[in-house]
């Protein structure tokens, strides 16, 4: 097994990137770049029925979204890397036979191919070596008859698995029936001892014998098993740390009886705790939005996203809650990984994409609310670039994701608003017609005499004379101005706003208030 750390991720391609498995691309992507080890993608499309490539490129825009590269995977372009023998590699291979899946270099990287469907000659050498040496044999079980198995260990209280029953079969009948166009799945004997995994994060983690009986490993079409295609894979790509969802913690016996059988070495397990809704059950749809994509969409920011997905399951030694990347990667190490289920508060991010959405550079979080201005019909890329930035500083302190951008830009954006309930009561107060009434007077002055660019100086000089004028001050004053010129009780400053309208529109907006009841 290499020395350097090497780390996948490998999602079975059947629709957007879940969450949890967005953090587990997080943790194999932090730990490979922690310890300046390499991070592979591979793609596990051997369910037919379920994987398509359409969801297999829906997942990796997801990874790309979020800011991860990947060392190995498809698509990847060689760099020239040596070819490599993987080391310690010992099987059941008769002395002498040459090992299939070495490295090499090509496109994806040097163990390619990298998708699992790809791979299928690889994993056919490996299953008749299984069964050439005794470990595997052909399965005729009917669905119908396993069904009825598993039904009759259920009414005696026992944990359904196979109970054996082709395991007597010869190979010369095995092969007179494949003859006669039966087609088996194949089964590995399972054996009935104690397994002991010591995982990083759980600790010792034991297997009792007949936990599991003799399982699949090549389906009836030939197609191979999860836990058959995960170890071969993992090996031959000299994996060296597994880190993925405690949900997978059963299937690590399964997979130590392969290493085992193969003299292959286990790689370091480390499983992570389950992500939990905030009503303690598994995260599922019914919590809400469980995609990255979905995130993506409702304008949550990637780099508020992989912050807040640290935080499940592995804690900073320095405490904090806000953490850059390169603080995550410098930090991330497996000793600090939880064992107790974290629970996904959808509050906490929100607040947490809020505050990378006030600390981003102005320039960069702006480009990235112009998509969310456009699709709701404001034509923010026709706008002055330089003043669309001034005009999104002033909202951004009151979002929560970017999907809030164009409500809150309709104060700059929508010259016929209608007005909100609280600022209809304020429209009906005695005091509003003066305190507007001196403010269009004040505006129209402006725009005469020094046209329609007003300064935030000069508005506050503006402000100071409708006080006069009006005689009112503090609430009595900010409030009915506030009103007449954005329709609302809450938001901005305005000594920022009206530099950006203009005493122009401004002007507009306070005629349309004063002359409208029903605005």
């Amino acid at each position: 097994m290499s020395s350097q750390v090497r780390v996948r991720f490998a999602p079975s391609p059947t629709g957007y990137l879940h969450v949890g498995g967005a953090r587990t691309v997080l943790f194999n992507w932090l730990y490979a770049k922690h310890t300046g080890g390499k991070f592979i993608l591979r793609i596990e499309d051997t369910d037919q029925d379920r994987s398509t490539r359409d969801a297999e490129r829906m997942q990796i825009e997801d990874i790309k979204w979020l800011g991860f590269d990947y060392d190995e995977g498809p698509e990847v372009e060689p760099s020239g890397s040596q070819t490599v023998e993987p080391s310690g590699s010992q099987t059941v291979v008769p002395s002498g036979s040459q090992k299939r899946g070495a490295p090499g270099s090509q496109k994806g990287g040097p163990y390619a191919p990298y998708r699992q469907s790809e791979r299928l000659d690889i994993y056919a050498t490996y299953a008749k070596e299984l069964l050439d040496s005794g470990r595997a044999y052909p399965c005729f079980c009917s669905d119908e008859i396993l069904d009825e198995k598993r039904a009759a260990a259920m009414r005696l209280g026992t944990v359904p698995q196979y109970d054996g029953t082709c395991r007597k079969i010869t190979r010369e009948e095995a092969a007179r029936r494949v003859a006669a166009g039966e087609k088996p799945t194949m089964r590995f004997k399972a054996p009935v001892r104690e397994y002991k995994l010591q995982d990083a994060v759980r600790g010792a983690v034991v297997f009792p014998p007949n936990m599991v009986g003799d399982f699949v490993v090549l389906r009836s079409g030939g197609m191979p098993v999860y836990n058959f295609c995960c170890v071969v894979d993992d090996h031959l790509m000299e994996i060296t740390h597994v880190l993925r969802a405690e949900e997978h913690l059963s299937n690590t016996v399964r997979q130590m009886m392969l290493y085992e059988t193969f003299g292959w070495k286990l790689p370091v397990f480390a499983h992570c705790s389950l992500i939990l809704g905030q009503d303690r059950t598994k995260l599922s749809k019914r919590h809400g939005a469980t995609s990255v994509h979905q995130y993506a969409e409702e304008g949550y920011l990637p780099e508020a996203l992989k912050n807040f997905l640290a935080l499940l399951g592995w804690s900073s030694p320095e405490h904090k809650e806000i953490l850059t990347l390169d603080e995550m990667i410098a930090q991330f190490g497996l000793e600090r990984l939880n064992k107790a289920p974290s629970v996904f508060d959808p509050v906490k991010l929100k607040w947490m994409n809020g505050q990378y959405i006030k600390a981003l550079p102005l320039a960069d979080v702006t480009g990235r609310a112009i998509p969310f201005l456009e699709r709701a019909g404001i034509p923010a890329k026709d706008f002055d670039r330089a003043w669309l930035e001034r005009a999104f500083d002033t909202i951004r302190g009151g979002l929560e994701t970017l999907a809030g951008a164009p409500k809150a830009m309709e104060i700059f954006s929508n010259d016929e608003f209608a007005l909100e309930e609280e600022a209809r009561k304020v429209r009906k107060e005695a005091g509003f017609a003066a305190v507007a009434g001196a403010l269009r007077e004040g505006l129209a002055k402006h725009e005469d005499e020094k046209g329609d660019a007003i300064s935030e100086a000069e508005f506050q000089a503006l402000q100071e004379g409708v006080k006069t004028a009006s005689g009112t001050k503090g609430k009595a004053l900010f409030m009915p101005m506030r009103v007449a010129l954005t329709g609302q009780t809450h938001g901005p400053e305005l000594k920022l706003v009206v530099p950006l309208l203009g005493a122009k529109r401004c002007l507009k907006r306070v005629k349309r208030v004063l002359a409208h009841d029903s605005v």
